[in-house]
């Protein structure tokens, strides 16, 4: 057995049994591995977002947490990689490393054969990416966003004046272009402001909790700007 069958058949193994706990040992066993093997085996996937944790005891183990995880899906090669260049469109902007994230856990769920022709025919589709710059700045607005909290950035206006401000976040705008924008209330000029990402040098999240702000309240400031709501169905 290569070693992806292997990690596959790990994860349906622990399926299978969850919520008991599978030591290392069984496992070294199961597939005629080392115990050392195994372990490799397990960090692999947790690097990957399978939801596996260690269960400390004697009669501990490893256990995979199906609250968090995919049963096998009917996805069909061609339907995996149309999921996939969807979510490249993420590139380094909002939620990218979540779209990475969610791509790795969709394959992992689809059933061998199929995920091998997925990859075999993502291997032909070649997309032209030019990635933004501001990766770290998105990964603390959507921080902001979901915990509700204050921020704090630098920001360098088209004018090229630059000037430190305290935000209440409110949305993410998809713009065209490819640009995205943080708009929210503005506490320096009290009011509301649109912020370009790749303007932002810096953010901080505060302790401070923000105010509720409708995503409601911010549509009328961004005409012909959103693309629409993500659907979540």
């Amino acid at each position: 057995m290569n070693r992806t069958d292997r990690l596959y058949a790990l994860v349906e193994e622990l399926r299978a049994i969850s919520p008991r706990p599978r030591s290392a040992r069984d496992l070294a066993e199961r597939f005629e591995v080392s115990v050392r093997t195994v372990e490799r085996d397990i960090s692999a996937l947790q690097q990957s977002g399978v939801p596996i944790y260690a269960e400390p005891g004697r009669r501990g183990g490893y256990v995979l947490d199906k609250s968090k995880s995919l049963p096998p899906l009917n996805f069909t090669p061609e339907e995996a990689v149309a999921v996939a260049v969807a979510l490249s469109r993420a590139g380094d902007g909002p939620f990218a490393g979540q779209a990475r994230s969610a791509l790795r856990k969709l394959v992992a769920a689809m059933p061998e054969l199929d995920g091998d022709r997925a990859r075999e025919l993502a291997g032909r589709v070649h997309l032209l990416v030019e990635p933004e710059p501001y990766p770290r700045v998105s990964r603390v607005i959507e921080q902001a966003l979901l915990h509700r909290r204050v921020l704090r950035i630098a920001y360098t206006d088209s004018k090229g004046q630059a000037t430190e401000r305290e935000v209440e976040p409110g949305v993410f705008v998809g713009g065209r272009g490819g640009h995205w924008y943080l708009v929210g209330w503005c506490r320096n000029r009290s009011d509301v402001r649109i912020f370009r990402l790749d303007r932002i040098s810096r953010a901080e999240e505060t302790d401070e909790p923000s105010p509720e702000h409708p995503p409601e309240r911010f549509s009328p400031e961004v005409p012909g700007l959103v693309f629409g709501n993500p659907k979540l169905e």
